[in-house]
C-alpha cells in the first residue's frame, strides 16, 4: 500500500487579489533566490510568537544563516523577533506586517513559518509559487485539504519543505522505532500516545473586546471566519479554538503521532471513533479539554488519549508513547526508552535507554543541509500530511459523534457527509488557496 494517494488534481483557483488592500506585484519571481554571499542561507521570518523565535534561534545555530525580514502582523511579537537577532549577534532585518513582502524579495531563499495554523497552508503554497524553500510548523494545516494542497505545490515546484517537528529528528526516538521495526517486540499489536499537561490552566472567559493597537486584527483572521476580538481566541490560545486550530489533538498529537508513526507500518487508518468534552477547565475554549481517540489500522490499533489540568499519565509519564507486541513493550518520552518483556515470553530482557538530547538543531540542520543538496528533508511533506491527516481524522470523529470511516485513495470520508465537509474549509472572501480540491 502506498502511503499516500497520488490523485492529480484539477484546480482552477486562484489566490484572490480583486481588493484594493490586495492589489501589487507581491510575487515577481517564481525562481529561487539569487545565491547569497559567502553560500549564506537567507531567512524570511512569518510569525515571531514563541515558536517563531524558539525557531529562530534555533536556525541561528547554523552560522551560514541570516534573517533578513521578518512579518508579523502584531508590532509586538515583531519586537521579540529583533531581540532574538539582537541577543544572536545578527544585523537587524527589515520589518513587514503583510507576509507577501517577504515572498516579493528576491533576496530571501528559505521561508520559517510559524503562525497560527489557520495561516500555514497559504503562505506555503505562496512561497512554494515564489521559489522559496520553507519549514513550517506543525500541524501541517488546519485541515486535510489545506495540507493536500501544500503537498501539490512543494511537488509541482520542486522545493525542499520541513514540517517542524523536530522529535523526527530525535535519535533515541529513532533507535526505539528501529527496535520496533526490527520485529523483536514480536507482532505489534496496538501503539498509543498520550498527553496529560497540568501546566495548561483555565483561560477564563474574558469579554470581547479591541484588538491591541499594534496588531492588525483582520489580517491575524485572514482566511478564517470574521468574528469580534476576544484576548483568548489571540496569539497561544488560538489552539483552542475551532477557527483557527484543532486543540490538543493537533497540537501535542502531531507530535506524538509522529513519533509512534517512526515504527509502524505504512497504512492509512480505516475506522476512527472519538469522546471527550469539557471536563476539567471551565472556559470559553472549544476544543476538548479531555479526549480519547481510537485508530482501527489494517495490521494493529492506535489509541490517542489526552487531559489538560492533569499531570499523572499513564505509566506516571505525563506524556508519552507506546508500542505493544507480543512480546513486550516499548515506553518512550523526551527521557527515554524502556523495553518490558512479556511475562509468559523469553525472548527480550529488560532494557533501558536515556535520552539523546533535545533534537530541535538536528531537525532544523537537516533541513539546510537539503535545501543544499536538493533532497528531500527527514520530515518532508508527504509525511507531514500523513501524520497530521491522522490527527485531523480523531477531531472530525469527535465533531461529529460518529465513527466515520477514511477512504485514503480518494482523501474522503465516505457515507457521511457531514463528517467529509471538515475535510476542507470555506475560507472568508477574499482569500483562496490554489491546489486545493474543495474550497
Amino acid at each position: 500500500m502506498k502511503l499516500l494517494p497520488r490523485r492529480q488534481f484539477i484546480r482552477n483557483s486562484t489566490l484572490a487579489l480583486g481588493a484594493s488592500v490586495l492589489a501589487g506585484p507581491f510575487i515577481r519571481s517564481v525562481r529561487a533566490g539569487e545565491p547569497g554571499p559567502n553560500d549564506k542561507i537567507r531567512l524570511g521570518l512569518i510569525g515571531s510568537g514563541g515558536m517563531g523565535c524558539g525557531d529562530l534561534e534555533c536556525f541561528f545555530g547554523n552560522p551560514e544563516v541570516d534573517c533578513v525580514v521578518i512579518a508579523d502582523v502584531d508590532e509586538a511579537m515583531t519586537a521579540k523577533g529583533l531581540k532574538v537577532c539582537e541577543t544572536a549577534g545578527r544585523k537587524k532585518p527589515d520589518t513587514v506586517q503583510d507576509f507577501r513582502r517577504v515572498l516579493d524579495r528576491k533576496d530571501v531563499d528559505v521561508v520559517l513559518i510559524a503562525t497560527p495554523d489557520h495561516w500555514h497552508a497559504i503562505p506555503t503554497v505562496m512561497a512554494c509559487q515564489a521559489g522559496k524553500d520553507v519549514y513550517v510548523e506543525k500541524p501541517l494545516a488546519k485541515t486535510i485539504d489545506e495540507g493536500r494542497a501544500m503537498v501539490t505545490a512543494a511537488q509541482k515546484h520542486n522545493r525542499v519543505v520541513q514540517m517542524g517537528s523536530q522529535w523526527r529528528s530525535c535519535q533515541h526516538m529513532i533507535e526505539a522505532a528501529e527496535f520496533v521495526k526490527s520485529g523483536k517486540l514480536g507482532k505489534l499489536a496496538m501503539a498509543r500516545g498520550w498527553a496529560y499537561l497540568d501546566w495548561l490552566p483555565s483561560i477564563g472567559k474574558p469579554a470581547d473586546g479591541i484588538p491591541p493597537a499594534t496588531a492588525d486584527y483582520d489580517m491575524w483572521l485572514g482566511p478564517a471566519s470574521k468574528q469580534p476580538f476576544n484576548p483568548n481566541r489571540f496569539h497561544f490560545n488560538f489552539r483552542w479554538f475551532w477557527d483557527y486550530a484543532g486543540g490538543l489533538m493537533t497540537d501535542w498529537g502531531v507530535h506524538l503521532l509522529n513519533m509512534i508513526f517512526m515504527g509502524t507500518p505504512s497504512e492509512w487508518p480505516k475506522n476512527i471513533v472519538s469522546s471527550g468534552g469539557k471536563y476539567v477547565l471551565d472556559d470559553n475554549s472549544e476544543t476538548p479539554d479531555s479526549q480519547i481517540t481510537t485508530y482501527e489500522f489494517p495490521s494493529f490499533m492506535l489509541v490517542w488519549e489526552h487531559k489538560a489540568g492533569l499531570g499523572v499519565g499513564i505509566n506516571n509519564h505525563p506524556w508519552g508513547v507506546a508500542w505493544y507486541g507480543t512480546e513486550g513493550t516499548i515506553i518512550m518520552d523526551d527521557s527515554g526508552w524502556e523495553v518490558i518483556p512479556e511475562h509468559r515470553k523469553s525472548n527480550l530482557e529488560p532494557e533501558k535507554h536515556k535520552s539523546s538530547g533535545n533534537p530541535r538543531p538536528a531537525h532544523v540542520r537537516n533541513f539546510l543541509d537539503c535545501v543544499k543538496s536538493r533532497q528531500q528533508p527527514v520530515l518532508n511533506l508527504e509525511r507531514g500530511h500523513y501524520v497530521s491527516t491522522v490527527a485531523h481524522l480523531g477531531n472530525i470523529a469527535f465533531r461529529t459523534g460518529q465513527k466515520i470511516t477514511w477512504d485514503a485513495e480518494l482523501e474522503q470520508i465516505t457515507g457521511n457527509p457531514q463528517a467529509d465537509k471538515l475535510v476542507s474549509v470555506q475560507y472568508r472572501a477574499p482569500w483562496k488557496l490554489d491546489y486545493m480540491k474543495r474550497s
